[in-house]
């Protein structure tokens, strides 16, 4: 029998595409969908598989619902979370209620339910600036937004269920994913959909920082990876590339790769705090090879090629905004 799986966030960005990879690796897939009465699905709208999946509406919030959809579940896929930093700047109690309650309520689920496997995701930016680099899983975590604070304590709700009840959980700790479906939030998608509409000129915040850039494609496969490899019970792994770019430099690599010569100016409202930013991240992934074997595959250029030549498709352009400032 196929296994069954639940993807949490399967709406968002990565969590669609790693709806599709379980798909074609031949998963049975229920997809939650955060509830709205227009009975939208997000980025699932989007997938070549709708047919071959279960879509669930619902929220994570709910302890009641989070127990009747991880019923005859064999792995939890959790991803669903509330991710865009400026936003818990103003915003903050909602980060709480999604990301630690949210993730309480999945892990007492799949305790109740008898779960086989819970897959719960992380964030690279739970490290904060780097201390030293490469960054490993013993690096100190730092609380520099509400979004951070938020999910180490996502992260240590999670771990707790490992430790006080057995469940068998892992942590999976992505860098900076990128590629088809990213909210223009994000700074490649805000410089190709600028670029891609005729801007001269590109609104940006701090082009200093360091980022430890993976197509999305790679991340989804260190996902599965993790799944299926019992020595990652109880662990957190990084999944990333063990290379940084600067902001400015993944810029020009773009506009090179979109023949384009515009220019960047600042953006104050793109700014974080100062003792907020991040300013540099760079995964030591060393652990996810040891236990799984799995090294990412796409190089930076390649996965930006291949989101261009995404996002420059009109149908997938037009559902950006690039003139407004994504939270």
């Amino acid at each position: 029998m196929k296994e069954t799986v639940l993807v949490t966030g399967a709406d968002g960005f990565i969590g669609s595409h790693l709806v599709e990879m379980l798909v074609k690796k031949g998963y049975k897939v229920k997809a939650l969908s955060l509830y709205n009465s227009f009975n939208y699905w997000g980025w699932l709208e989007d997938i070549n598989c709708l047919d071959d999946i279960e879509v669930l509406n619902g929220d994570i919030r709910d302890p009641y619902f989070c127990r009747h959809i991880t019923k005859n579940i064999d792995t939890i896929y959790h991803l669903a979370a509330l991710i865009a930093i400026p936003y818990s700047y103003v915003a903050p109690e909602s980060y709480v209620a999604t990301n630690v309650t949210g993730t309480l309520n999945i892990c007492q689920a799949a305790r109740d339910n008898g779960v086989s496997r819970v897959i719960h995701t992380s964030t690279s930016e739970v490290y904060g600036t780097a201390q030293y680099v490469p960054i490993d899983e013993k690096h100190p975590l730092q609380a520099q937004s509400p979004y951070s604070a938020s999910k180490i304590g996502a992260d240590a709700m999670a771990m707790s269920y490992y430790n006080a009840f057995e469940l068998p959980l892992s942590i999976a700790r992505p860098f900076n994913t990128y590629g088809p479906r990213q909210s223009a939030r994000a700074i490649i998608p805000t410089i190709i959909s600028q670029i891609a509409n005729g801007e001269k000129q590109i609104k940006l915040g701090d082009l200093s920082p360091t980022r430890d850039f993976n197509y999305v494609s790679d991340t989804c496969e260190g996902f599965i990876a993790i799944a299926n490899c019992k020595q990652a019970f109880g662990e957190v792994i990084n999944i990333g590339s063990n290379y940084e770019i600067s902001m400015a430099d993944t810029l020009n690599l773009i506009k090179n790769i979109m023949a384009s010569d515009v220019e960047f100016i600042s953006d104050q409202q793109r700014l974080r705090p100062e003792k907020s930013e991040v300013f540099r991240l760079w995964c030591d992934n060393k652990k996810m090879t040891r236990l799984t074997n799995f090294t990412p595959k796409l190089s930076l250029e390649e996965g930006l090629s291949k989101t261009v030549q995404w996002f420059t498709q009109p149908e997938n352009l037009s559902k950006y905004k690039h003139n407004i400032y994504n939270v």
